[in-house]
């Protein structure tokens, strides 16, 4: 809850700080500014504005009001209302709210870059035969390091660069270096590709390779059945079952296919050898059951610095990536858009607040680098709902200036209550289906 406030409380105040800032510069009288809706939990009045700045007890939105924001038709306006401002600038104003989105992107993916994002090198693991992988002659140990047209450092911007590729249509052009240094131009074809799937690079038939881990225990969580148990860390799991264990992801497996069953375990510790039992507690995941005792893995830090990277730039290129990834992000999303539009992808795809809440708590347990990549990723997409041309959202706002534009005149006061009420309609349409699809995931 806390990622989840903190992100909308910072998109929606650059958001509305885009809008009061514009139309300061425009001459237009803001009566009151409010970061959250609800009862003022603090408020004071600009010296030389007389604004009305509000922190209000919701932090579930914000507003700017505006002189004149709402008139009556036959109603005269003072000069520095919003609506007796010439068209360009109430345009300007309107447009300044989602562009304020798509700048704090470009400055979150800038402070991302510079800090540095780390992530698992773009080494091929296993290849699944028969796969457009396959087909293309990749193999286990290739390093990807370009797709089309992009550098690739990490599987995020691996991932990334395939996603443009696959909504782009096209043949998926990848270099690679193999184990003994030499580089190669590969191309994938892709057909069946789904641009939403949740795993594009496994769809594609290939798994990241990742180091093996030891089955030895590096933490165990308070309250859990390992700690319950007996487990401590620097155990080494010997078998488990009656079945020897090799690595940790054979571990990971046997727990995961005896939820609530009694496992009896074999764990060296100091020299000796212990027998535990531990019986795994059940939780839902893609629809089936599966264990959990509540351990995690200590780490090989050789492996970690083999097969971990940090991408970290200068300012300058940094600014350059910033740019660039928000557009690729710009355009992906209006790609998938048009998709869904027209059945080329699925609208399950679509998040409503379950789902930011989720990814924003991730990413801020993930850290400061992946917060701000997600921060970066959730502004786009507000900055592009709110231009969709649809009334009560800026966009539709945009969509009566040109209809205004053509016609010489302001829309109608009846057209356009009759289009808020359509726009009403139409938003709760699209917010039900986003909730509907946040309760389907938590189902699964």
């Amino acid at each position: 809850m806390l990622g989840f406030v903190l992100v909308l409380g910072v998109l929606v105040t650059v958001h509305e700080f885009g809008h009061f800032w514009v139309a300061r510069r425009c001459g237009v009288r803001v009566e009151r500014f409010s970061v959250g809706f609800g009862r003022p939990l603090l408020s004071w009045r600009g010296r030389q504005d007389a604004t009305e700045y509000v922190i209000a007890a919701i932090p579930l939105g914000g507003y700017v009001k505006m002189l004149g924001d709402e008139p009556t038709e036959g109603t005269h306006l003072p000069a520095d209302a919003f609506n007796a401002q010439p068209l360009w600038r109430r345009c300007a104003i309107v447009l300044a709210g989602p562009l304020a989105n798509l700048m704090l992107a470009v400055v979150a993916y800038w402070l991302m870059f510079l800090v540095g994002l780390s992530g698992l090198r773009p080494y091929v693991g296993e290849v699944v035969p028969e796969s457009p992988a396959a087909k293309a002659g990749l193999v286990a140990e290739d390093l990807i390091s370009r797709i089309g047209d992009r550098d690739v450092r990490t599987w995020e911007e691996g991932g990334l660069a395939l996603l443009r590729e696959v909504v782009a249509g096209s043949l998926i052009k990848m270099e690679l270096v193999s184990p003994d240094g030499s580089v190669r131009q590969v191309a994938l074809d892709a057909p069946d590709a789904s641009p939403d799937s949740p795993d594009l690079v496994r769809e594609l038939g290939i798994t990241p390779k990742r180091p093996t881990l030891e089955a030895v225990i590096g933490e165990v969580t308070t309250g859990l059945p390992a700690d319950l148990a007996g487990l401590q860390p620097a155990d080494r799991v010997i078998a488990a079952g009656g079945e020897p264990v090799a690595d940790w992801s054979e571990w990971v497996e046997i727990i995961r296919t005896h939820p609530e069953e009694p496992l009896s375990l074999t764990v060296a510790r100091g020299g000796n050898e212990l027998e535990i039992v531990v019986t795994p507690l059940a939780k839902a995941s893609d629809g089936e059951r599966i264990g959990f005792i509540g351990a995690a893995p200590r780490l090989d830090r050789q492996a970690q610095a083999q097969y971990w990277t940090v991408a970290r730039y200068g300012p300058v290129e940094s600014l350059q990536r910033a740019c660039r990834k928000t557009w690729d992000v710009i355009s992906l999303t209006l790609a998938l858009l048009g998709k869904m539009i027209t059945g080329g992808a699925s609208v399950e795809s679509i998040g409503g607040p379950l789902a930011i809440a989720e990814f924003a708590g991730a990413s801020v347990q993930a850290g400061f680098s992946q917060f701000l990549s997600f921060l970066a990723f959730v502004s786009i997409s507000l900055g592009i709902l709110n231009l969709l041309p649809i009334p009560v959202l800026d966009g539709g706002h945009l969509l009566y200036y040109a209809i205004e534009a053509i016609k010489g005149s302001p829309v109608s006061e009846r057209l356009r209550v009759i289009g808020q009420q359509g726009g009403l309609v139409m938003l709760l349409g699209l917010m039900m289906l986003a909730l509907y699809n946040d309760i389907l995931r938590l189902l699964r």
